[in-house]
């Protein structure tokens, strides 16, 4: 099928990494930005397949991963409510709080639904008048476009048992706090192409110009992501720092207006926690003034609650690419997918979930 088998093919596989291995002559180290990615490319071995001198690490591109531990403590306290029924995507439900998550709260008799959609949770406020009905909105620019259309149905409807608790984060400020880290090695950036469909790659250029550091847009299947690694590595032999979009069939310099039309109508950007990493100046949306009575944070009053991260957890620094899952002392042994430390043991887009469940058995014995 056409952009399945297309961009999955082995002999143009072998040619990109040809042209990659050509191309390298000094050691590089990138960064994808994006779970999508990170699974592809541990999936498929791409990284063992890069000459020696290329070395991927993996940034904080998982959205649920990145959810900050007082917001999973705030959707926890509301979802144990008697009366309400907290709507959440199922990859959030096995994601630790400080105590427990949310199937640890349905199993004591909490009402959590898994939804498909935001209006799933719009649906199910109108047919349970009774009860408060909270979506866990969470995601990067790309999920929040949809979110921000269910705040807007929900007033249309005039619900008035209906909230959300947002924690959306922003892709470009994080690349921003990576970059000028000190402990930063990262010499370019692989940028999410689903990212960019919405917000186009406009907000990379003054990335590119602040870190002269090279900045790739592209996609998540085999090619796209050799693609990516390609143009990077020939920008940094060349001495280049530039903004490339290698996801044209998908991305567009300005992105999607509608979309970004509605999403200044509702949010508006804020200070964001991320775990395991903490605060990032301007990095996050919450609801704008008009439709604050639609936030759940300030709806419940848990607008106060904070908490620490395990001292054991070190996934903050596999967010921040300064160690790779398996080089954790506790990948695999005190954290695993049945008894995770963080949440990059848990999301389908973590990378120490990639890393364990492809991975695990090459891993075994090393240390």
């Amino acid at each position: 099928m056409k952009y399945l088998d297309e961009f999955n093919d082995p002999d143009l596989a072998r040619q990109q990494l040809e042209a990659i291995d050509q191309a390298t002559t000094r050691p590089w180290s990138l960064m994808e930005v994006c779970g999508g990615q990170t699974h592809s490319i541990v999936r498929n071995g791409i990284d063992q397949m890069l000459p020696d001198k290329i070395r991927l690490v993996h940034g904080p591109g998982c959205p649920v991963c990145v959810t900050p531990l007082e917001t999973l403590d705030k959707a926890l306290a509301i979802a144990a409510r008697d009366d309400t029924i907290f709507c959440s995507f199922g990859d959030m439900l096995r994601v630790p709080g400080s105590r427990n998550d949310l199937f640890q709260i349905r199993s004591n008799g909490g009402d959590i639904r898994v939804v498909y959609s935001p209006l799933d949770a719009v649906r199910i406020g109108e047919e349970n008048p009774e009860k408060e009905v909270v979506f866990f909105g969470i995601g990067f620019e790309t999920t929040a476009p949809a979110n921000a259309m269910t705040v807007v149905e929900a007033r249309r409807r005039g619900l008035t048992n209906f909230s959300m608790l947002v924690s959306h984060v922003l892709v470009p400020p994080a690349i921003a706090a990576i970059a000028s880290s000190p402990n930063s090695q990262v010499d370019a950036f692989l940028a999410a192409g689903h990212v960019c469909t919405v917000m186009g790659t406009e907000a990379y250029d003054p990335l590119v110009e602040r870190f002269n550091v090279a900045i790739v847009v592209t996609g998540f299947e085999p090619l796209d992501v050799l693609e990516g690694i390609r143009r990077a590595v020939v920008q940094l032999e060349d001495g280049r720092a530039e903004l490339e979009n290698a996801y044209p069939r998908a991305v567009e310099r300005g992105g999607n207006k509608a979309a970004q039309a509605v999403l200044e109508d509702v949010f508006e950007v804020c200070d964001r926690g991320w775990r395991g990493i903490g605060v990032i100046p301007a990095s996050g949306w919450r609801l704008a003034e008009k439709y604050r009575d639609l936030d759940a944070e300030h709806r419940f009053e848990v607008s106060d609650m904070h908490v620490e991260e395990s001292p054991l957890c070190h996934s903050g620094e596999v967010l921040q690419g300064i160690i790779r899952p398996n080089e954790c002392e506790q990948f695999g042994t005190t954290c695993t997918p049945r008894n995770p430390l963080g949440a990059t043991m848990v999301s389908s887009e973590g990378a120490c979930a990639a890393y364990y469940q492809y991975r695990r058995l090459d891993l075994a014995g090393q240390s």
